[in-house]
């Protein structure tokens, strides 16, 4: 007999989608967990729904507010990574906004990645609060709830850290 026997790991936590993406090296390269997981968010604050006055603008982190000031005209927001980039801090997932058609701001900054993960956590409350929905694979905006919000905050209060992302064009 056989005195070997394999190390049986507990697995009884994880949900079908956790099964997935341990054994999925693309979706994993893609940013799959952490975008399951905001979508997961989005999702609970739909079912849930909050009263409009719970959602406080005082509440909400800089980085946040700034996220809605940034997509209040048009509302798409897309979350992805550049997993091509040379630099490791260059890869990690950010928060872009489409400023107009065709503008866009990538709140990522390679060199200080902590803003770059700050801006993936005000978006992150964003889902939390209902006032961003999501739509298909990288792709959110924001809900009613999130126009009425981002429209009651004035540029001049976030603009440091509108100044921390990166505007590009089209052609850019």
């Amino acid at each position: 007999m056989d005195e070997y026997q394999p190390v049986k790991k507990s697995v009884t936590g994880l949900n079908p989608v956790d099964h997935y993406l341990s054994g999925s090296w693309e979706a994993l390269g893609a940013g799959a967990p952490v975008l399951v997981a905001l979508a997961q968010l989005c999702s609970q604050a739909m079912v849930v729904r909050k009263p409009p006055n719970t959602t406080s603008v005082e509440g909400l982190l800089p980085e946040a507010k700034a996220i809605l000031v940034a997509a209040r005209q048009r509302g798409v927001i897309e979350v992805r990574g550049v997993n091509t980039a040379f630099d490791p801090a260059a890869r990690l997932l950010a928060v872009y906004v489409e400023l107009e058609e065709g503008q866009t701001i990538a709140f990522r900054d390679p060199q200080r990645p902590e803003v770059t993960v700050l801006f993936l956590e005000g978006f992150r409350q964003l889902c939390e609060f209902g006032l961003v929905m999501h739509h298909l694979h990288r792709d959110f905006s924001l809900t009613a709830l999130g126009f009425e919000v981002a429209r009651t905050i004035s540029q001049e209060e976030v603009q440091s850290w509108l100044d921390k992302g990166t505007e590009f064009g089209l052609h850019d």
